[in-house]
């Protein structure tokens, strides 16, 4: 099965936060109507419901089209995603004027190793597994 093996790279990426955002925006759906919460998440919504998803894609991409040569092993190289995605969610929030709640800010400094964490695991067990589910590894 080799062919088109980008489209299935991007495809493999693309599952895990697709599937996590549509719980994400259920929440939000939820929390929004039934429970009145009245933040402007709209303004940001757009953000992780596009960019996430084609963002995990293409690094999956790019991690595939490095199989030649050398590369990171797989939960390593997920772990660099976070550092492209929080600058590019917080540019996002500076254009569309969605002011961070200050414990967010206070938390982050803590919060975002353990994010590092997540993706490297995340990366390293369902990524990878997609990609051999779709023989691309």
């Amino acid at each position: 099965m080799s062919a088109h093996p980008y489209l299935r790279a991007y495809m493999a990426g693309i599952t895990i936060p697709t599937m996590l955002l549509l719980v994400l925006l259920t929440v939000f759906i939820f929390a929004r109507h039934v429970y009145d919460v009245s933040t402007p998440l709209e303004r940001i919504i757009a953000f992780p419901m596009a960019v996430a998803p084609n963002a995990w894609g293409l690094w999956n991409i790019f991690y595939v089209s490095r199989h030649g040569r050398r590369r990171l092993p797989i939960g390593f190289h997920g772990a660099i995603l976070p550092f492209l995605i929080a600058p590019l969610a917080y540019t996002v929030c500076w254009l569309v004027d969605f002011e961070i709640p200050a414990p967010l800010l206070r938390v982050f400094p803590f919060a975002f190793p353990v994010f590092l964490v997540v993706f490297y695991l995340v990366w390293k067990h369902a990524v990878a597994f997609f990609n051999d589910l779709l023989g691309i590894s």
